[in-house]
């Protein structure tokens, strides 16, 4: 991963009602800027637009925030903050793609993921979705090699029993992801 040379880096947040042209504006006004994108996530929830990604860049997050508080106004809000060059974390093993589907209720994210952390694994990505009652999340996990898979899946069936809900959990390719 290339960073811009002494760059900082830079965390930008974008929350908001959802509208056509949000990404294409805040990362064009990042690249008039010389920003370097290095990771990024961005959905819709609910209608309303999220963005989080990491910039490489010279400038400061005061001069990148004053150019990107022009897209800002009553219905989307932006943040810019510097975070510390931090090198990027080996998977702690394999990965695997957990999924949850079922009756909502509250609990079910906590839960689930308490269980993947008890044996020390990473969630790398979590989506949720509600439609109409029913609850689906599908998340990205890294588990470590020396975990008990099968321990873990038993586990996340006794978790499914007590939150009436189905789980499953299984290994995903590296080309896959």
């Amino acid at each position: 991963m290339s960073h811009v040379s002494g760059g900082r880096l830079l965390v930008v947040t974008v929350v908001g009602h959802d509208r056509p042209g949000i990404i294409a504006e805040a990362t064009g006004l990042l690249a008039e800027l010389g920003a370097n994108l290095e990771d990024s996530s961005m959905t819709i929830l609910r209608g309303h637009f999220a963005m989080v990604l990491v910039a490489s860049a010279e400038v400061t997050a005061e001069e990148a925030q004053r150019a990107l508080d022009t897209l800002s106004d009553d219905t989307l809000s932006i943040s810019v903050r510097e975070v510390p060059h931090e090198s990027v974390q080996a998977p702690v093993g394999p990965s695997y793609l957990l999924s949850v589907h079922g009756a909502d209720r509250p609990g079910i994210v906590s839960t689930v993921t308490a269980r993947i952390s008890a044996v020390g694994g990473n969630v790398t990505d979590l989506t949720t979705r509600l439609a109409d009652d029913l609850y689906v999340l599908v998340a990205e996990v890294d588990i470590p090699v020396a975990a008990d898979i099968g321990a873990l899946r038993e586990g996340l069936a006794d978790v499914a029993r007590d939150l009436g809900v189905e789980v499953s959990l299984r290994a995903v390719a590296t080309d896959d992801l």
